[in-house]
C-alpha cells in the first residue's frame, strides 16, 4: 500500500488556494433507486455542546423533511470516547453507524483497508471537487473514503487579560520568549500553560511540535512513510521537551488533568482564568467557550502560532494540524451518502463557520468565519510552507496510545527521549 505523504503542501491546503464552486441551499431529495421503504440513518459526531451540536441536529431534521421516509438518528459523543472505544468497537462488531467521524492519515487508511468504509470516489466526486485539496488526507491509494468538514492548525490559545497583567507586551515568537513569558505569568500567581496529560494526546502534542522543530523537512517527508526513526532529530525532540518541562511551565497536577472535559480540564482552566495558555487545535475556541459560566467564547481569548526554536534544523514555516471528517459505513444505505453531501454543502458549511466552532473546508464558506482567532488560524494556515498531520493520526491508530504514553512518561520524569524513539521502532516492527 502507498502511504499518504506525511507532509501536505499548503499550496494544496491554503485557504486562499482552495478550488471551489458555489452550491448549497436546501437538501435535495434523494433519487437513488431505493425501494421506497422507510430508511433510518445513524449519524455519530463529536459535538456535545451547542452551537455545533444544535447545528447538526438542525441538519438532520432538514434532511428528514426533504426526504420523507428517512429518519436520521444523530448523536454526539465526547471525542475521546468516540475515537478510542465507540467507533472501533462498533466497526469490529459489524454494527457501525451509517455516517461517523473519520480522522485523516493512518486512521482512515486502517478503516478503509479493513473494509469498513464505503468508497466515495465516484459517489461524492462533485462534493470533493468543491472542497479542493483538503480532501487528500482522507484518501487511500487515490480513493476517497471520507470528507472533511473542518481543517486547521494548532497553536496557543491564551488569555489576553492575564498576559497584560503579567506585562507581556509582545506575543512570544521563539522558545526563549515563551519561557520568559512563562516566568512573568508565574510571578503573578498564574499557571502559564495548562496541559491535559491524563488524556495523553494533549500532552503528546508538545513532543510533536518539538519534532517539527528538530527534524528537517526531508526527514519528515521520508521517515513517517517509511517508519524510519533512525535520524537523531527524533531523540533531539525529546531532549527539547525534557529541557522545557524542567522550566516548570505547566499547571500543578497536569499529569492527572483531563484535556477537554469539565471546568477542571486544561481547556476549563483557560476558560475560567486559572491558566494563561493551552496548546491545542483550531476547535478549542468553542470548547473553551462551552466551559465558561455563560457558555460563551470569552472576550479575553486570543491565539498565536507555536514558537520557533532558534538553531534547530526544522523549517519554522511548517505547521501542524488536521481536521475532522465524516465517512460512510460500507453497508450504509444510499441515503447516507446524500446526507454526507448535504453536510458538506456550501450552505451548511457557511452555517458551521458562523458557529465559531472551526474553519470550514468549503472555500465558499470561508468568509462566514467571524471569530478573530479562527481568522488568524486561517491566515497562518495559508502562510505555512507545509502542514504536517498530527503525528499520531499520520502514523495510524496502532501508534497513538504507545507513542503518547511514552511522551507523557518523559514529561513525568519516568521516561527518556530514547524511550520515545524505541516505542516508535517497536510499534513499527510489530506491524
Amino acid at each position: 500500500m502507498t502511504r499518504l505523504s506525511a507532509v501536505i503542501a499548503v499550496a494544496g491546503l491554503g485557504i486562499g488556494a482552495l478550488a471551489g464552486c458555489t452550491g448549497g441551499g436546501d437538501p435535495a431529495p434523494t433519487d437513488n433507486g431505493s425501494s421506497g421503504d422507510d430508511v433510518t440513518i445513524t449519524w455519530w459526531h463529536n459535538a456535545t455542546t451547542d452551537p455545533q451540536k444544535g447545528l447538526w441536529e438542525d441538519i438532520a431534521a432538514e434532511f428528514e423533511d426533504a426526504n420523507p421516509g428517512v429518519t436520521v438518528e444523530v448523536t454526539g459523543y465526547q471525542n475521546e470516547d468516540l475515537q478510542r472505544t465507540l467507533i472501533p468497537n462498533a466497526l469490529q462488531s459489524g454494527d457501525a453507524p451509517d455516517v461517523f467521524m473519520v480522522w485523516p492519515g493512518g486512521e482512515v487508511r486502517a478503516q478503509a483497508e479493513a473494509g469498513h468504509l464505503k468508497d466515495l470516489t465516484e459517489l461524492t466526486a462533485d462534493t470533493a471537487g468543491e472542497l479542493g485539496a483538503t480532501v487528500k488526507p482522507w484518501q487511500v491509494d487515490g480513493k476517497q473514503f471520507a470528507l472533511p468538514y473542518t481543517f486547521g492548525i494548532e497553536g496557543f490559545w491564551y488569555n489576553k487579560d492575564l498576559f497584560a497583567e503579567a506585562g507581556i507586551e509582545a506575543l512570544p515568537e521563539t522558545l526563549p520568549e515563551l519561557e520568559e513569558a512563562n516566568e512573568k505569568l508565574k510571578a503573578i500567581g498564574t499557571a502559564p500553560i495548562a496541559v491535559g496529560a491524563a488524556d495523553l494526546w494533549p500532552a503528546a502534542h508538545w513532543w510533536y511540535q518539538f519534532a517539527l522543530a528538530a527534524c528537517s523537512t526531508d526527514t519528515l517527508q521520508s521517515a513517517i512513510p517509511e517508519l524510519d526513526f533512525t535520524d537523531p532529530c527524533w531523540v533531539e525532540a525529546g531532549e527539547m521537551l525534557e529541557d522545557f518541562v524542567a522550566t516548570e511551565p505547566f499547571n500543578e497536577g497536569f499529569l492527572a488533568t483531563s484535556g477537554q472535559q469539565g471546568a477542571d480540564s486544561s481547556a476549563g482552566m483557560v476558560a475560567n482564568g486559572n491558566a494563561a495558555m493551552e496548546l491545542m487545535g483550531h476547535w478549542n475556541a468553542g470548547q473553551i467557550g462551552s466551559l465558561t459560566p455563560d457558555a460563551e467564547v470569552p472576550e479575553f481569548l486570543g491565539w498565536f502560532p507555536f514558537v520557533s526554536v532558534p538553531g534547530a534544523a526544522g523549517d519554522p514555516t511548517i505547521t501542524m494540524g488536521g481536521g475532522d471528517g465524516f465517512g460512510v459505513s460500507a453497508d450504509a444505505p444510499d441515503e447516507a451518502v446524500e446526507l454526507l453531501k448535504y453536510i458538506l454543502s456550501e450552505d451548511v458549511q457557511t452555517r458551521y463557520a458562523a458557529t465559531g466552532a472551526g474553519i470550514p473546508t468549503h472555500p465558499g464558506a470561508i468568509d462566514a468565519v467571524t471569530d478573530p482567532s479562527l481568522k488568524l488560524i486561517a491566515e497562518a494556515l495559508a502562510e505555512s510552507s507545509y502542514v504536517q498531520l498530527w503525528l499520531d493520526s499520520d502514523l495510524g491508530p496502532t501508534f497513538g496510545t504507545p507513542l503518547n504514553q511514552a511522551i507523557v512518561n518523559l514529561m513525568a520524569g519516568t521516561g527518556t527521549p530514547e524511550d520515545i524513539v524505541m516505542t516508535l521502532e517497536q510499534t513499527a516492527a510489530a506491524l
